[in-house]
């Protein structure tokens, strides 16, 4: 074989799918009903990675399966310290996630979501029932 291209022949052919079909894919696979190996076989998909690939590029959802906090420690309270540093983290993303949209709402709308003393004022007043 003297320079010669060797053409590798494919099994399967390509195919290629449509923006709206993998949005769905990911769609489905973000509710969490079926694994990925069986949303590939339920829509046909060929390749085994497409599931995963499609939710990194259309969902943020594809860090769910993979998550692991590691390999435990043998401390049980240093492996809890470390569990609530982590869930403290998360919160405070999510809190600032909240203020960036509240922001937002109050910068486009004009409309003061979060006005101070507002929850003070609506535990004092009465509760009233519907219909009275």
């Amino acid at each position: 074989m003297d320079n010669q291209k060797v053409k590798l022949k494919r099994n399967t052919p390509v195919r290629h799918y449509s923006e709206g079909f993998k949005k769905r894919v990911v769609q489905d696979y973000g509710r969490g009903l079926l694994s990925k190996e069986q949303i590939r076989l339920k829509y046909g998909i060929g390749g085994k990675s497409q599931v995963l690939n499609w939710s990194r590029k259309y969902s943020n959802l594809h860090h769910l399966e993979k998550v692991s906090s590691g390999r435990p420690m043998k401390n049980a309270d240093k492996q809890r310290i470390k569990d609530q540093d982590r869930q403290i983290r998360e919160l405070q993303l999510k809190v600032k996630a909240y203020e960036t949209l509240m922001e937002i709402v109050k910068r486009e709308d004009g409309i003061d979501v979060l006005k101070k003393g507002d929850a003070k004022q609506s535990e004092s007043l009465p509760k009233t029932t519907p219909g009275t």
